[in-house]
Order: C-alpha cells, then structure tokens, then sequence
C-alpha cells in the first residue's frame, strides 16, 4: 500500500465525520503523532501517525 502524502499546513478531509458536522481538518503538527484542527470548530485532536493515514481521505487544498 502506498504512502498518503500530505504535509504542515494542508487542507486535509477525514472518513468521518466530527460531532460539528465537518470533515475538513488542517494539519497543524508532523512528527510520529499528527496534530489536526477541525476548521468547523476549532478542536485539536492529536492521532497517531498510522491511524491519521488510515482515517485521511484525500488532500482538498494544499498549502
């Protein structure tokens, strides 16, 4: 399986759906755990690595 690219700053869209109602998120951190903030409501939500890629759809607009 290959990698899904995506880097600090990018617009990214999630399988699921957040309590808020939306699935647009900007990455705001890299390193082994990802830092992700909804742009419906503001919340950080940190993930592993490994299950940021399993749960990120595609890239919607890249920095």
């Amino acid at each position: 399986m290959e990698r899904k690219v995506f880097d600090l700053g990018n617009i990214v869209r999630m399988k699921k759906q957040h309590p808020c109602g939306s699935y647009i998120w900007e990455v705001m951190r890299m390193g082994m755990d990802i830092k992700i903030k909804c742009l419906g409501c503001g919340r950080l939500v940190m993930l592993p690595r490994s299950e940021f890629e399993k749960k990120m759809v595609r890239v919607e607009k890249p920095d």
